[in-house]
């Protein structure tokens, strides 16, 4: 369940953010009770390993600037004029071993860079062996991600570890809402205007900027067009690279889908669905599998006695249960005496007394409707004669 959603109901019930457990508690329950849009809990699937090994990878190269940085330092502090920012281990090598000790203090930051570089190489080493483990993990799982221009093992190990189930986006437009790609509008009136968006996921946002900015960096590349077509519209530098960074959204959400087909069609059976292996799967559901039995079922004999010789009183053409079940008894209609009208019970009072002379079919309706206006109906004698 997802903070927010609990922080909205706790908003909407009370009217503020009281935070205890009662509270979170019941407006987690309400959440995932009302919301449409809760996902199932499912076991970790081969997209959390690459999540991991993602995670250890962008690790090591944090820990690789922050050693590069104070390598840069010491080095600065040893060569008058400082060094150059790009710093590599061979580098810093051949830099440390063209300087002479002038004293106690310079000796002391040449052996303070010398342990800065083993751990440059150390952490290098690191980096080359976790991109072998995640180009193994991404080939494993045969996405087509690394078939875009600009994104490599890395890359994709990083949108498919966030990303995990593409199915939960219902379009592009709320994939790039949900990596930050799609531009918020600030508009007012006639004037319309939309700005960078810094919501989203910023670790999936920062892999599809990497795979832009190398698209850019290539000429020859499609990304590279795109980018100078925008230019030529008119756009700042950064307002290209955004285009770019949506386009290059809409492709990979596009893979992502193409993956997910592919993957459901392996795992579907002959008949299109999974464990089904019939000839077709409009032909109904598998035999085994079946709750109610058989639908038309044939002759079922009973196990006590042999095919031409069924027992007394079985269902000869009907089911197993069927033949194990007595004879239905026959049903008795008993005919019971007609009673007249007047002995049964206030027959006598029900009737009642007709007047000797009948009216003529329509006489009386004659009567009313030649009668005055304005008269009323005369009042019926007590003994119900009119």
């Amino acid at each position: 369940m997802q903070p927010k959603l609990g922080a909205r109901v706790r908003l909407l019930a009370a009217g503020d953010t009281n935070k205890n457990d009662p509270n979170d508690a019941r407006s987690v329950a309400v959440a995932a009770l009302r919301s449409p849009g809760v996902r199932e809990a499912v076991p970790d699937d081969h997209a959390a390993v690459l999540k991991v090994w993602s995670k250890r990878y962008r690790d090591l190269g944090r820990t690789r600037t922050q050693v590069v940085c104070r390598l840069h330092t010491v080095l600065c502090e040893l060569v008058p004029g400082g060094v150059a920012k790009a710093i590599t281990a061979a580098a810093a090598a051949r830099l440390l071993g063209s300087i002479v000790h002038a004293g106690a203090v310079d000796a002391a930051r040449c052996e303070l860079a010398a342990a800065f570089l083993e751990d440059l190489r150390r952490i290098d080493a690191q980096l080359r062996a976790t991109r072998k483990t995640l180009t193994t993990a991404v080939q494993a799982t045969g996405t087509s991600l690394t078939t875009l221009f600009g994104v490599g093992p890395v890359i994709a190990a990083a949108v498919i570890g966030d990303v995990k189930d593409v199915s939960r986006f219902p379009s592009r437009d709320r994939f790039a809402a949900y990596n930050g790609t799609a531009p918020i509008e600030v508009s007012s009136g006639r004037r319309k205007i939309h700005r960078l968006s810094r919501r989203g996921n910023r670790r999936l946002n920062h892999a599809i900027h990497m795979a832009a900015v190398t698209q850019v960096r290539h000429r020859h590349s499609e990304g590279r067009a795109y980018y100078d077509k925008k230019l030529a519209e008119g756009k700042t530098p950064k307002e290209a690279m955004r285009s770019l960074k949506r386009q290059v959204s809409n492709a990979i959400y596009a893979r992502l889908q193409a993956d997910a087909r592919r993957a459901a069609a392996r795992a579907g059976g002959p008949g299109g669905q999974p464990g089904n292996d019939s000839c077709s799967s409009a032909a109904g559901l598998h035999p085994a599998g079946r709750l109610f039995g058989q639908a038309t079922p044939g002759p079922v004999h009973h196990t006590t006695t042999t095919a031409g010789s069924p027992a007394p009183g079985s269902r000869v053409g009907h089911s197993s249960i069927a033949a194990i079940l007595p004879p239905a008894k026959p049903q008795v209609q008993v005919e019971r005496p007609q009673r007249s009208e007047d002995e049964r019970p206030g027959g006598a009072a029900r009737r009642r007394p007709q007047s000797a002379t009948r009216k003529a079919p329509g006489q009386d309706s004659l009567a009313r409707t030649q009668r005055p206006k304005g008269t009323s109906h005369p009042a019926k004698k007590a003994d119900g004669n009119p």
